[in-house]
């Protein structure tokens, strides 16, 4: 997203967070940008009744809730640390200098927010689909269409079985049933229980 050295040359400040932090709350001002250096990040929400329910995943070298710096409204979201990750964290006003005084980086911004809608009109047409199955194809072709590669199995999806179940709203046991059926119609291989797609 943004150079690092750039980053700290702007005052951001490298935070260590360990797996389960919690990095900011639903609800709360967003004060400041957030890049990945290493680790993996979700953003989620939780139902009334606890259920967990994963808008998106982010690693090394992505940004992650910058598009609410540009609304003055509380997060309507959780960023919570799923692996032991380092981030870089940028004051809210010290960002949107940044941006002025490097039109290169506000088009970098803007096209990585330009995806994020896409992938979240993606996601919210595939929370109206019915068919489990389709549930996960669309989602897996979502994640496959960044990869250069296209050939059958040629794809490992990085995300378990229960990331996948809160992405699409299905739950756990569902996925394992539509993952094991797609592997039978050879519509993907698991290998030592990967899925490659």
């Amino acid at each position: 997203m943004i150079n690092e050295d750039l980053l700290l040359s702007y005052g951001a400040e490298v935070k260590n967070y360990k797996s389960g932090d919690t990095i900011f709350r639903e609800g709360e001002l967003a004060l400041h940008y957030y890049q990945i250096i290493k680790g993996k990040i979700k953003l989620n929400n939780y139902t009334e009744d606890g259920k967990e329910f994963i808008q998106n995943i982010f690693s090394d070298g992505n940004s992650f809730g910058e598009s609410i710096l540009f609304v003055d409204k509380p997060y309507p979201m959780n960023a919570e640390s799923l692996t032991p990750s380092t981030v870089l964290k940028l004051s809210k006003s010290d960002f949107l200098i940044l941006m002025k005084e490097n039109p290169e980086v506000s088009n970098n911004i803007y096209q990585c927010m330009a995806e994020r809608m896409y992938y979240k009109y993606v996601m919210l047409y595939n929370l109206s689909v019915q068919n489990p199955a389709s549930k996960l194809k669309l989602l897996m072709d979502y994640l496959k269409s960044y990869d250069e590669n296209k050939t059958p199995y040629s794809f490992q999806i990085s995300l378990t079985r229960q990331q996948l179940a809160s992405l699409t709203g299905l739950r756990v046991e569902t996925v394992i049933r539509v993952i094991k059926n797609m592997e039978k119609e050879n519509e993907l291989k698991i290998v030592n229980r990967k899925i490659f797609y």
